[in-house]
C-alpha cells in the first residue's frame, strides 16, 4: 500500500465562476453602448438640429460607454466621472487599450464625486443604468441635477433611465439566458415607507458555478414624477418622458422609444428622461 506521502492528487481546476471578471461580465449582459449613441445621436438631432460632439458620462463605471463615443466618430469628445478608483484602473487596463490613439486623446476619465464635478460644458450629461437612485433624499438628487445642469453647454440636454411598474416593488429574481453565463437580476429588498431598494447581480455558468452579488445596489426607487418634478426644480425646462414600445412578435420591449405624457400600467417598463438646460 502506498504512503499517504505518495499519493498526488490532482490540483483542482477553477470553476468558471472563479474564473470570471465581473466587469466583462456586466459589460455584456447590461449594456448596449452603441444602441444608446445612435438614440441619443437620433434625438439630439431632432433637438438641435446637429449632431453632438462633447458627452459627459456620470457614474460612468468602466467607461463602456464613453470609449464607444469616441470610437463613434472622430471628433467626438468624452469625460467619465466615477468615484470607485477600482473600476476606472480597470478601464484604463482593460478598455482604453482597445482605443486607437486619435480616440484615446479624446477621452479622459476623472476620479471625481458628481456633486461637484466641473467639466468642460458638454452637449450631452448622461447618467444610466438608473446609478443616480444612489441618492436617497430629494435635496441631494435636486443638487446633483443643478451640478449636471451646470456641465452642459446652454442648448445642452440631461438623460437619465428609469424603470418602474408594479412588479419593481416586488421581491423577485428573474434570469436570462447569455448564452456563456446566466444573468441573474435580484430585487432583494424594498421598503415602502422609505423607498429603499436593495438589488444585486449575480451570475451563474455551465459547470454549476456562480457568481453571488458581483454587483449590489443600495437605492431608493425613484417614481418618474417624482424625478421630473425635481429636475424642474433643479432648473431644467421641456422634460419629457420616452417610452419604450413592445416587440408585437415577442412581447418584450422593443429599441422603439418614443416622447409620451402618459404610459401603460405595465408590470414591468424602461423608460428614459430627457431634460434641456
Amino acid at each position: 500500500m502506498p504512503r499517504k506521502s505518495d499519493v498526488r492528487s490532482k490540483p483542482r481546476k477553477p470553476t468558471l465562476a472563479e474564473r470570471a471578471d465581473r466587469h466583462v461580465l456586466y459589460q455584456n449582459s447590461v449594456q448596449d453602448s452603441d444602441w444608446e449613441i445612435w438614440f441619443m445621436t437620433d434625438l439630439y438631432k431632432k433637438l438641435r438640429g446637429r449632431s453632438p460632439k462633447r458627452l459627459r458620462e456620470d457614474f460612468c463605471g468602466t467607461g463602456l460607454f464613453s470609449c464607444a463615443w469616441v470610437k463613434s466618430a472622430s471628433d467626438r469628445e468624452a469625460v467619465g466621472v466615477d468615484l470607485d478608483p477600482e473600476v476606472l484602473a480597470w478601464s484604463r487596463e482593460h478598455n482604453l487599450p482597445k482605443l486607437r490613439p486619435a480616440a484615446l486623446k479624446r477621452l479622459k476619465l476623472l476620479q471625481a464625486d458628481v456633486m461637484g464635478v466641473k467639466t468642460q460644458p458638454a452637449d450631452i450629461v448622461c447618467a444610466f443604468n438608473f446609478s443616480y437612485w444612489i441618492f436617497k433624499e430629494r435635496a441631494a438628487l435636486k443638487r446633483y441635477f443643478q451640478n449636471a445642469r451646470k456641465g452642459l453647454k446652454s442648448d445642452g440636454i440631461f438623460m437619465l433611465d428609469a424603470f418602474g411598474g408594479y412588479e419593481a416593488f416586488k421581491v423577485l429574481k428573474e434570469r436570462e439566458d447569455m448564452g456563456r453565463f446566466t444573468y441573474i437580476w435580484d430585487q432583494a429588498e424594498y421598503d415602502p415607507v422609505t423607498g429603499d431598494f436593495t438589488c444585486h447581480i449575480h451570475y451563474s455558468f455551465p459547470d454549476g458555478s456562480r457568481l453571488n452579488k458581483a454587483f449590489s445596489y443600495h437605492w431608493r426607487l425613484w417614481t418618474l414624477p417624482e424625478v421630473q418634478e425635481i429636475l424642474a426644480e433643479a432648473g431644467f425646462r421641456n422634460i419629457r418622458v420616452w417610452w419604450q414600445g413592445t416587440d408585437p412578435k415577442t412581447g418584450q420591449g422593443s429599441d422603439d422609444f418614443t416622447p409620451v405624457e402618459h404610459g401603460d400600467p405595465d408590470p414591468a417598463w424602461i423608460a428614459y428622461i430627457v431634460a434641456e438646460k
